[in-house]
């Protein structure tokens, strides 16, 4: 009687986010082929994974060089922090250098094979008691060696060695479009029982890495493109957005905006969780409404953590004194942190990964961005949308408070890129808008949305000093403002002018 069939058992390999997206791991005791155009990651992937090994679970590694020599790997790969010649010295990473000696010409003779390679991979593997393995990359291989028959015969051959042994391998390969065939050659893909291809895609001037898993024989995974950064210190950290569950947890427990016309105004308050878009063209008050959220959060001895992408630090803090608002005292007692950054400095999946660190660091109970929007200008328009859902979730999934600003492009009315990303997914949105009556220029403010609770559908004007903001009665007789087609009601264009938008109903 045949014995039953066992599962495939996954690796776990320790890149960040990719166990998520390859439902576990590398299938263990098995090839995978990383195929890549240059620039892509390929070889920091390789060495990442035997490295993960190493330092999470003292598996010791080997690593196959095919076109750089060991000290190339390791000057190249110094940035990521990986005391690479410690390792060597403790047995942990072994080198087997098959890269080509400056001067010499290879010259076939009769039949070729691998087998002096195999066996000095066997030697390495027992060496160390390795239990991972890289090659990078085979194409050079090809690139030697015109037969691809026979190429593909031996490579087969190190591939059933390996698997006797049990060791779990990656090996790469180029790639000469990100979007055409797997691997350079064509026969690459067909030694490898799995397939990754990772990319990177010039969008609108932008570069974008993402990482896609093609195949896991006998074992599933996630698919599609999944954005990816190389991280100095830390080396890949892939976004696995799909792995995004809705397993939020929902709290009733409310808290105070800053404001208590604006608290009113939401029924009590935000709730706890809640994630919060404040919308509205430059001016409008969307940084004192950070600035109020901010303030309600440390006077009830909350941490409270800001990212500011339009304006510097000393300008915070310059405008937070203005309304009454001592940011500096808050830092020294410990409640605030404030992040300065210009968006230019980094692609948006690395603001998404500091955003992140500086999140788990500080462990806030409210965290607030200014603006959003300005981060669409260094990203593409599906990127930006990867970004908007990952610090999303990832922020209600801590059950933090979020409050997000937008700014529109008109003056009056109008909505953003940033709205259509995010209004699906966020518990209340807030809306600034502009209001021009008789000549004059006036501030209207509404709660479009508040999920979970009834809240004051008028749209209120409100005025700005020296204390804060503060919000009075509702618009009357005036449609539009919104869209900022306005129109007004005639047979009360006597009661707007005498009675201001303060008066009594």
């Amino acid at each position: 009687m045949a014995s039953p069939l066992q599962p495939i058992e996954k690796l776990r390999i320790g890149i960040p986010g990719f166990d998520s997206i390859a439902d576990g791991g590398l299938p263990q005791g098995r090839m995978t082929l990383v195929a890549g155009s240059a620039g892509s990651g390929k070889t920091i992937f390789a060495a990442q994974f035997l490295a993960t090994g190493i330092i999470e679970q003292g598996q010791a590694g080997v690593f196959v060089t095919f076109e750089e020599t060991p000290a190339e790997v390791r000057k190249n790969l110094i940035s990521l922090g990986w005391p690479i010649q410690e390792w060597e010295a403790n047995n942990q990473w072994v080198f087997v250098d098959v890269s080509p000696q400056p001067g010499e010409d290879t010259v076939i003779i009769g039949d070729y094979d691998l087998g002096a390679l195999l066996a000095r991979i066997e030697h390495a593997i027992k060496k160390v008691g390795a239990s991972r393995l890289a090659m990078d990359t085979i194409s050079a291989i090809f690139a030697q060696f015109q037969d691809t028959r026979i190429i593909r015969r031996e490579l087969h051959r190190i591939a059933s060695a390996l698997k006797q042994m049990g060791i779990t391998a990656v090996m790469t390969a180029e790639r000469i479009e990100e979007y055409g065939e797997i691997a350079r050659y064509g026969v690459e893909e067909f030694v490898a029982d799995n397939v990754i291809i990772i990319r990177n895609v010039l969008e609108e001037e932008k570069r974008r890495r993402t990482l896609e898993i093609l195949k896991f024989r006998g074992t599933s995974h996630k698919k599609g493109e999944f954005p990816f950064t190389i991280a100095p210190g830390e080396g890949i950290v892939i976004i696995p957005l799909s792995a995004i569950e809705l397993k939020q947890r929902s709290s009733n427990v409310r808290i105070s905006s800053g404001n208590a016309d604006m608290d009113q105004m939401c029924g009590g308050g935000f709730f706890r969780d809640a994630i919060i878009l404040v919308s509205g063209a430059t001016g409008t008050g969307k940084t004192l409404m950070t600035t109020e959220f901010i303030a309600g959060g440390t006077k009830n001895d909350e941490r409270c953590l800001l990212f500011a992408y339009e304006e510097s630090r000393d300008q915070l803090f310059r405008n937070a004194t203005g309304w009454g608002i001592d940011y500096e005292k808050m830092e020294e007692e410990g409640k605030l942190r404030v992040v300065c950054t210009y968006p230019e400095v980094a692609s948006l999946e690395d603001h998404l990964i500091r955003i992140k660190s500086e999140i788990e660091s500080f462990q806030p109970n409210r965290v607030a961005i200014d603006s959003l929007s300005a981060l669409e200008r260094i990203s593409t328009f599906k990127s930006y949308r990867e970004f908007v859902l990952g610090i999303t979730s990832f922020i209600k999934d801590r059950e933090t408070a979020g409050l997000f600003t937008s700014t529109t492009p008109a003056l009056l009315g109008g909505t953003s890129i940033t709205e259509a990303h995010i209004s699906t997914i966020t518990d209340s949105i807030i809306i600034l808008r502009y209001v021009e009556i008789f000549g004059e220029m006036r501030r209207g403010l509404t709660v479009l949305k508040m999920r979970g609770s009834s809240h004051d559908k008028g749209i209120r004007e409100f005025v700005i000093d020296g204390q804060g903001m503060h919000i009075g009665k509702a618009f009357r007789n005036i449609a539009g403002i919104l869209s900022g087609n306005i129109v007004h009601i005639e047979s009360s264009i006597n009661d707007n002018r005498l009675g201001g938008m303060f008066q009594e109903d």
